[in-house]
């Protein structure tokens, strides 16, 4: 009984470190490396936050995909032979983003370290 306790407590731990450790082959850069490459046309630029936070303030050249939409229109809207950039406010969403983008099949991505707060 104690032993299925233990491995229950595993279990949880293992499931909740994965989901804050970064996501294997995801590149991430400071708000300066961005500001160095924000011209590359090779490159695709992908606002993850909501409409509404897009609207107020956002980065020249970002589109704006909402994190919860990602799935359904990263096929449509973004090629799987460019690098795709990520940002969000603060680098949690993007993160989750970058994952889903991984899991699509998109093999260049980049997530923005502290996202549009660190920028200014």
């Amino acid at each position: 009984m104690e032993y299925v306790n233990y491995l229950v407590i595993a279990l949880f731990l293992f499931f909740m470190l994965k989901r804050f450790l970064p996501t294997k082959g995801v590149n991430h850069i400071s708000i300066t490396e961005l500001k160095a490459e924000l011209n590359d046309k090779d490159k695709q630029y992908v606002d993850v936050r909501t409409p509404g936070e897009f609207k107020g303030n956002h980065i020249k050249g970002f589109k704006n995909i909402p994190l919860h939409q990602l799935s359904q229109k990263a096929e449509k809207e973004l090629s799987n032979e460019k690098e795709v950039v990520v940002i969000c406010q603060s680098g949690m969403r993007s993160g989750q983003a970058s994952k889903v983008l991984k899991k699509l099949g998109f093999s260049k991505v980049t997530n923005v370290k502290g996202g549009m707060s660190a920028w200014s």
